[in-house]
């Protein structure tokens, strides 16, 4: 089986005109800022953190939502790694990444969503089965992979002024 692979970084994708404004140089890192959460209903263990209904995760000026999350916490406390699932959404300033499942490692600071995804950045679209995104750099690699796509990674982008 053929999978399509594309990788995009911020300026890569201002570059084929996906976005309005400029990329700043340095982006702030996300992935050592706090990690707050929040749902209808929720479980705190020494170990891990549950959230059921409108569940959600804010680090920084990002957010994952979905219908359900799990999250495995360490010693300390601390988050490390993040499981959402149902209508996943990701939110950055700039994008919004859409699929059925995501992993969030915290350590490396790279989101995994699967299961048709659908990456959004002002009009620009992108699809495939599968992406990976770092928080911290904004690096984008889509994968095809789904029947829905043909197997394809596909998109479309305007050039910046276009309507």
């Amino acid at each position: 089986m053929k999978t399509s692979h594309l990788i995009l970084t911020g300026a890569s994708l201002l570059a084929l005109g996906l976005g309005g404004m400029a990329v700043a140089q340095t982006r702030a890192s996300v992935s050592n800022q706090p990690i707050g959460y929040g749902a209808d209903t929720g479980e705190l263990t020494n170990t891990a953190v549950s959230l059921r209904g409108r569940a959600e995760i804010t680090q920084g000026d990002t957010r994952l939502r979905a219908n359900a999350i799990e999250g495995a916490r360490d010693a300390a406390g601390a988050l490390t790694r993040i499981e959402a699932s149902g209508e996943v959404y990701y939110v950055t300033p700039n994008e919004t990444i859409r699929g059925d499942r995501a992993v969030y490692t915290v350590s490396s600071a790279t989101v995994v969503v699967t299961g048709d995804v659908i990456l959004t950045q002002g009009q620009n679209v992108l699809t495939g089965g599968s992406l990976t995104y770092n928080v911290d750099t904004g690096q984008a690699r889509i994968q095809g992979g789904t029947a829905t796509n043909g197997g394809r990674v596909r998109g479309v982008f305007y050039p910046q002024g276009a309507n």
